[in-house]
Formats: C-alpha cells, structure tokens, sequence
C-alpha cells in the first residue's frame, strides 16, 4: 500500500495534483486555508492510492511524497 504525505504548508493549491490522480483522489480543501492563504490539497482516501505518484510529478513545490 502506498502512503502519500502533503506538506500542507507549501501547498498553494494549483490543483495540478488533482487533475493528474488517475483515481480522483485529491481535492483542494474546501474548509481550511494553510499559513499563505490557499486552500491546500488532501487525499479522500488514502487506501485507494496506487502510488503511482503522478501528483507529486505535476507539484511545482515538491508538496507531495508518495512512499511504497
């Protein structure tokens, strides 16, 4: 099982992410901000993550690491 981590703090919600998961499982938070004002991206559910990491790939931060 892959386990994805987001560094909530750097994200700045582009949604790149969102649109490369080839599962839809990231979305941009709709109720919280981070410390720079943007909505950050999280995962729905992480036991359905192949760990393909294409979300990490597209980050232009580096926010996101997926370990196998």
């Amino acid at each position: 099982m892959a386990k994805l981590t987001i560094r909530e703090d750097i994200c700045k919600g582009c949604e790149l992410c969102v649109n490369a998961c080839p599962k839809k499982l990231l979305s941009l938070s709709k109720d919280r901000l981070n410390a720079k004002g943007y909505h950050p991206c999280e995962i729905t559910d992480q036991d359905a993550c192949i760990g393909c990491a294409m979300c990490a790939m597209m980050c232009p931060d580096c926010a996101i690491k997926v370990e196998k």
